[in-house]
């Protein structure tokens, strides 16, 4: 935005230095007259002996006042001088951090978010500043980073689909022997893939957004309706669901927190053995926390392969093709989710195989709290 033409702050600097510094300086001569004026007396009696008519009574301030003023004003104007000088580079050397703040703030305007302040010297305000500023510019670049990385996989992730319905409609152009029924269920396949992969992708974004009224909600009751939701699946894959716990009242957005633990069992089914596998969902209530835990059977799992579980679209190669599969973006909407919520995810791997994921989210505030006991 345009602002109006004015002094720049260095400038201002100069004359508040010059501006008190020449006001110490008129205090101290002002001091320095005081002082000779209560020690100087008025008159003073001239006595020669040699030659008596000549003796007689002459002032003393007003000849003192003679050759104070002059000098006095040449001290100020040497003040004025000195102070505008010295008040100029010391304005100078102490705007110099904010020069490169500006320089580093410029550079990252024009896109450039690698560059860094990297202010040497003590630890001060300006120092703070810009190790604050570094900071900030470090997040950047990871979130830019991370977006530019989620908008290539999503453009991936959308562009598989909508390519095989194209092939599928092509072949249906081009081939009119070919059987239009086993076409069509395809298509209807490749086309809920796409339209759960964009549903997942409003999701997230909402979540990013933050735009959301909290209120109180318990965890146990999201975890009752997305069992229920999810028990058929679980059914038709042979997976035993088991749920436990105590009231678990949370704050927050029901539908994002219903999103969350229903991708997480969800995720617990899928991801399961072939046969007989088992999945547990239990809430607990802390001091000031509450904890949603799912744990389920499976293949055993590395640490180091578990901490990509929340990056958008990371599949193992295997879960790829079965069905009810996802498309990759379980995990990662329940981070985001749990993060918008002010709370942490904490995957585990079992030793006997599978995951244990628990989400741990703060308690209401006891207004609430005791607002839900009441009634």
């Amino acid at each position: 935005m345009d602002r109006t033409p004015g002094l720049s702050v260095r400038f201002k600097l100069t004359l508040s230095y010059a501006g008190f510094l020449m006001i110490a300086g008129v205090l101290l001569l002002a001091a320095v007259w005081v002082f000779l004026l209560r020690y100087v007396p008025d008159r003073a009696m001239l006595i020669n002996p040699d030659d008596r008519p000549a003796n007689g009574v002459f002032p003393i301030r007003s000849a003192l006042l003679d050759v104070f003023a002059p000098r006095a004003a040449a001290v100020l104007a040497f003040l004025l001088v000195f102070g505008l000088l010295g008040g100029w580079l010391l304005a100078g050397r102490m705007l110099a951090p904010l020069t490169r703040i500006a320089d580093a703030t410029r550079m990252a305007t024009s896109g450039s978010l690698a560059h860094r302040i990297r202010l040497p010297g003590r630890k001060d305000e300006f120092r703070e500043l810009a190790d604050a500023f570094d900071a900030m510019l470090a997040r950047l670049e990871a979130h830019v980073a991370e977006q530019r990385r989620f908008a290539a996989n999503a453009s991936h992730e959308l562009r598989t689909p909508l390519a095989i319905s194209q092939a599928l409609l092509d072949v249906a152009r081009n081939d009119p022997t070919q059987d239009l029924g086993e076409i069509l269920d395809r298509l209807h396949v490749v086309n809920t893939r796409a339209i759960d992969l964009t549903e997942a992708l409003l999701v997230l974004s909402r979540a990013d957004q933050r735009s959301f009224t909290r209120t109180p909600v318990d965890l146990s009751l999201l975890v009752e309706e997305a069992t229920e939701t999810l028990l058929p699946l679980a059914e038709k894959r042979g997976v035993t669901v088991e749920t436990s716990g105590d009231v678990a009242p949370a704050f927050g957005s029901a539908a994002l927190l219903l999103q969350l633990t229903t991708n997480l069992v969800h995720n617990a089914i899928v991801h399961n053995l072939p046969e007989k596998g088992t999945v547990r969902v239990e809430t607990a209530v802390g001091p000031e926390t509450v904890v949603l835990t799912v744990e389920n059977s499976g293949e055993k799992l590395s640490p180091q392969s578990a901490l990509t579980f929340t990056e958008p679209f990371q599949r193992g190669t295997e879960r790829v093709r079965r069905d009810h599969a996802g498309v990759g973006l379980g995990l990662a909407i329940v981070q985001r989710i749990t993060e918008v919520h002010d709370g942490s995810l904490t995957i585990t791997p079992r030793a006997a195989g599978g995951l244990r994921i628990a989400v741990q989210l703060p308690a209401p505030p006891a207004r609430f709290t005791d607002r839900t006991s009441g009634q």
